[in-house]
């Protein structure tokens, strides 16, 4: 009996935190950006900028390109940006009501017991020393 609730305990955890993951990734945007030059990709990085072949110089805080072959490429995954949460205002009355009784008697189902004291638990028995039974041929029938 108690090894199940621990594996329930355990169990609930699990899908606890997989929920929150999948709630993280699903709103989780970024960036990949990409550097070719020609046909050779030079660099490709996400979260940052990727480097450049070096083709582009900066003269007087202008940047004047060499080679006119290089492009950046930029995709954005983008992630869910609103979440949609159900509340019970839209429900009509009888509904809601319900769904209450549904919830409360559920779990009025499944009450735990008080748990039981057990007065002997830790109780040793006196050593053996002799067997009576044996020694006097007394038993119980």
């Amino acid at each position: 009996m108690y090894f199940c609730n621990v594996i329930k305990v355990i169990l609930h955890k699990c899908f606890s935190v997989l929920m929150a993951l999948v709630v993280l990734f699903s709103t989780l945007s970024f960036t990949i950006e990409s550097h070719y030059c020609g046909d050779h990709l030079v660099d490709k990085a996400v979260f940052t900028k990727a480097k450049k072949c070096g083709a582009e110089a900066v003269v007087d805080g202008v940047i004047v390109k060499t080679k006119p072959c290089c492009k950046d490429i930029i995709e954005v995954v983008k992630g869910q940006d609103q979440l949609n949460v159900k509340t019970t205002e839209g429900l009509d009355v009888n509904t809601q009501y319900l769904i209450t009784s549904f919830v409360y008697t559920y779990f009025q189902l499944y009450q735990s017991l008080p748990k039981q004291i057990i007065p002997h638990k830790n109780y040793l028995p006196p050593n053996l020393i002799i067997d009576y039974q044996t020694l006097h041929d007394v038993y119980i029938i």
